[in-house]
């Protein structure tokens, strides 16, 4: 069956049947063709800002192993970037700005200056309030979870060792497994192979950036929720096309309950 990015966009309508066990919801009229939006399998999180706090570790650790290497980014530009992979990002800006000799070492140093920053300023990271809630009630609705994130995969289990998170996701893709990150769609195809979802539209994805939705949206996937918890403003993830906005992750667990009015999302 081929789906219509408006009728992936029409999943949420059907959430709230998934959760009381009710029967999903027709499309509404002009929603879309003849079939009834596909139940929820898997919500795909994203972690930085999404379920754990963002009080500015990440730009203070790369904007200051930018600069301690010579290459001045300004935090503007760096907000262009945030959710995107950590070292697409420092060869991005090495290859725009360093010299023409030596670009591939100034690369490895200045990301490893970052990622030891970022451990140090990560060692004791607190997850978003009710994250954790909002986990726990996800997987009592019989939904897959996994995790996307622009972290390598040392910080990745780093931050959720220390949570104690593991055991919530089926799998937790990092920039380190794909070629490129957000927002390219591919870690949440990899999330998806590692869960055996076949079909984009039963996939709900959340995150914090204005590249999270855009990857969301690039991969077709049936819901795409922004969070306002974390880097971008409401006003910033609204701009994009969404399914949601919501203060927080805490939030998500009453949304799928109560569904979403079709006019909310961006088609």
């Amino acid at each position: 069956m081929i789906f219509s990015r408006r009728r992936s966009l029409s999943l949420i309508p059907a959430l709230a049947g998934l959760a009381t066990g009710a029967a999903a919801q027709p499309v509404p009229p002009g929603g879309n063709d003849d079939d009834p939006p596909m139940p929820l399998k898997m919500v795909v999180l994203d972690i930085g800002g999404t379920i754990i706090g963002d009080h500015g570790e990440v730009p203070d650790a790369m904007l200051g192993a930018f600069s301690r290497h010579g290459i001045t980014v300004t935090p503007q530009e760096f907000s262009e970037w945030r959710g995107a992979s950590k070292r697409n990002m420092v060869q991005h800006f090495v290859e725009q700005r360093g010299p023409q000799n030596g670009r591939p070492t100034l690369i490895e140093a200045i990301y490893g200056d970052f990622v030891a920053t970022a451990s140090k300023a990560y060692a004791n990271v607190q997850p978003i309030p009710g994250a954790e809630q909002a986990l726990k009630e996800l997987q009592a609705m019989k939904l897959i979870l996994a995790t996307t994130t622009g972290f390598d995969r040392s910080l990745t289990t780093q931050v959720l060792s220390h949570l104690g998170w593991q055991h919530y996701f089926v799998a937790s893709i990092t920039s380190d497994d794909v070629v490129d990150g957000r927002p390219a769609p591919y870690m949440l195809f990899r999330a998806m192979e590692a869960a055996h979802v076949n079909e984009t539209a039963q996939i709900l994805a959340v995150g914090d950036t204005p590249l999270d939705l855009q990857a969301a949206n690039n991969a077709g996937v049936g819901a795409a929720i922004g969070v306002y918890s974390g880097a971008a403003t409401e006003e910033r993830l609204r701009k994009e096309r969404n399914s949601g906005v919501l203060p927080s992750v805490a939030e998500l667990p009453g949304l799928i309950r109560k569904g979403l009015p079709l006019g909310h999302c961006r088609v």
